[in-house]
């Protein structure tokens, strides 16, 4: 036991027991033994559902009962930690046990290592990155990574039927399967003061770089450089779109003349025929919607 009270005390742990093929509830409980045994008070978040879960722990996380919050799962469970940190001086701590982790990734940390990750708690390794906000007449959320409204949107919805499948492979086949009767959406897209109107196979808000489990649809997007990564895909024939999309995991799809890369701080997306928004993989809220990036609104335990 450390000879001093680490400076993040008391943690809660909340863990989505379904995440990473029931894998996170293995790591809830590695993850709680290292933290006992470096000396931390550990608050346990029981929760039946995500909604449970997202009620509780922004409950643990407001009343003052916290001096970190860490979640075990994929991005969907960061997305719920995220919107109870941000806006606080309460950090988040992220444990990869999804099948995408994409948001633990851009954060640097360990894929299969809870231990390391809890040892960066203990010795208070804190960093302050940027969150995007989104606000509608319905209410307003936070988001980490890749937000988009369209045909993601609709790869999303057909990834949760492919149940035998999991990680890129089911966004993959999600893809394929959608593409077939696929022809662009026409877009509204202003990025601070400018404003596009066009047909476009997919527009992608980051505040990170990825999604889908490595996709690098914004590759230059930073959580820390205050601004949104906006990417259009104008629209482009079936064949072309197919040319195009292998590059997303490297990617060199920035390349093609049909990509368009813009940043700013502000965004406002709309789509015809589009009813809602997805971010870090999870429902989000509806079209249009108003975006921005909240610099340095969200602490995270981070190498």
């Amino acid at each position: 036991m450390p000879p001093t009270e680490p400076a993040l005390a008391r943690v809660g742990v909340y863990a989505n027991a379904a995440a990473g093929r029931h894998r996170a509830g293995v790591l809830r409980d590695r993850v709680v033994r290292r933290l006992r045994a470096n000396g931390h008070d550990v608050l346990l978040i029981e929760a039946d559902s995500a909604d449970e879960g997202r009620v509780r722990t922004t409950e643990a996380v407001r009343t003052g009962r916290l001096d970190a919050l860490a979640v075990i799962g994929g991005d969907g469970t960061a997305h719920l930690g995220a919107n109870a940190c941000a806006g606080t001086d309460v950090p988040l701590v992220l444990v990869p046990g999804g099948t995408g982790n994409d948001n633990a990734r851009a954060l640097g940390l360990p894929r299969n290592r809870p231990e390391d990750i809890v040892d960066l708690v203990t010795a208070g390794s804190v960093r302050r990155i940027d969150a995007g906000h989104a606000a509608t007449e319905e209410g307003s959320r936070w988001w980490l990574g890749v937000l988009g409204g369209g045909f993601d949107t609709r790869v999303n919805d057909r990834g949760r039927t492919l149940t035998r499948l999991h990680g890129p492979l089911r966004y993959l086949v999600a893809v394929a399967v959608e593409l077939r009767t696929f022809r662009g959406i026409p877009y509204t897209v202003q990025v601070d003061d400018e404003r596009t109107d066009t047909t476009a196979m997919l527009v992608a808000v980051g505040n990170g770089s990825s999604f889908g489990g490595g996709m690098k649809v914004c590759p230059d997007a930073s959580l820390r450089d205050g601004l949104l990564d906006v990417l259009i895909l104008h629209r482009v024939g079936r064949g072309e779109f197919l040319r195009i999309f292998p590059k997303v995991f490297s990617g060199s799809h920035v390349h093609h003349p049909a990509v368009e890369i813009r940043r700013g701080r502000r965004v406002r997306l709309d789509a015809e025929g589009v009813r809602t928004t997805q971010a870090d993989g999870e429902d989000f809220l509806p079209l249009p919607v108003e975006l921005e990036v909240v610099p340095g609104a969200l602490a995270v335990v981070a190498p």
